[in-house]
């Protein structure tokens, strides 16, 4: 690895600001193992130009620093190059949720993770690509929340207050007492299998878990060559609240009987209302759209990670 020449994007706002600091203590790991040039990203989509001007100054391997947000950045950027110029990617968990770095097997401490990344082999993962209505192109590297976890993630972006599992927790218990609305939807699965139903939840999971420890789909992976969907149909608040959040952080409820799920390798929505949806924790259609129509499709082996 240490002939690898690398690149270190850091969130320093990421986790409240404290990865700037947790950064700073790794850098004599990095330099044992030949060092990296840093830069950072200040703005949103700022790591999206940092990556791509990464990959167009030759680095072969892209270290993403920060939490899902950053990810979800740099694994767009390296996307957007065809795949023979695409560099391999890591990933240090720096974030409040780093669902992305628990997905690829990463450790959750960053001194421990960035020698995985160092020592390790690199894998190929799976990547989704969306396309929506109003003609937008977005790849996603985890997860794709519709409906309930989506609305979740817009409140969780006004909690200044907590942060990691308990900003996601606090924002879960907003959303079943305010947005507890069920949307008709008609899912078409790889071009043939065809239903609708009204469902207060559609997540679509390339990776097992979202929200810092919400175990949607446990058994999910990211080198199957599939994503897999869980839906929740219409159900009380009550059973949101005392039955399935419960089973969510622990991954026991796909038995539930107002609980569907699957694998597909392309996917197309239609709604009868607007669809509120985040894309690895960023939203991506708010309170304010009028979204109804989506698309998904796989990219298989699309990435390196070294994990």
């Amino acid at each position: 690895m240490t002939d690898k020449k690398t690149l270190f994007i850091i969130n320093p706002n990421a986790n409240l600001g404290t990865a700037w600091k947790q950064a700073s203590d790794l850098k004599p790991i990095m330099d044992e193992f030949g060092g990296a040039d840093w830069a950072g990203s200040v703005y949103p989509t700022h790591a999206v130009e940092l990556t791509k001007k990464g990959v167009e100054d030759g680095y072969d391997l892209i270290i993403a620093g920060g939490g899902d947000g950053t990810v979800h950045e740099v694994v767009n950027a390296i996307m957007s190059f065809p795949k023979e110029k695409r560099p391999a990617l890591g990933v240090l968990p720096l974030g409040s949720g780093n669902d992305f770095s628990y997905a690829v097997g990463m450790d959750p401490v960053p001194w421990v993770a960035l020698r995985q990344i160092f020592t390790g082999e690199p894998k190929w993962i799976d990547i989704g690509e969306i396309n929506d209505d109003w003609g937008r192109t977005i790849y996603v590297d985890n997860t794709i929340g519709i409906g309930f976890d989506a609305i979740v993630t817009i409140y969780s972006h006004d909690m200044p207050l907590v942060r990691g599992f308990l900003m996601y927790l606090a924002a879960v218990l907003k959303t079943i007492f305010l947005n507890h609305n069920p949307v008709g939807m008609k899912v078409t699965l790889d071009g043939e299998k065809t239903w609708e139903d009204k469902l207060i939840m559609l997540t679509l999971c390339n990776g097992p878990r979202e929200g810092g420890g919400f175990m949607l789909y446990p058994e999910a992976s990211q080198m199957d060559g599939v994503f897999n969907y869980v839906t929740v149909k219409e159900v009380g608040r009550g059973t949101m609240l005392f039955r399935l959040l419960p089973a969510f952080m622990k991954g026991t409820h796909l038995p539930h009987k107002k609980v569907e799920s699957g694998a597909f390798q392309e996917l197309t929505l239609e709604a009868d209302a607007p669809l509120y949806i985040h894309v690895d924790g960023e939203v991506f259609a708010g309170f304010t759209n009028d979204l109804r129509k989506l698309s998904l499709k796989i990219h298989h082996q699309a990435i390196q990670v070294y994990c």
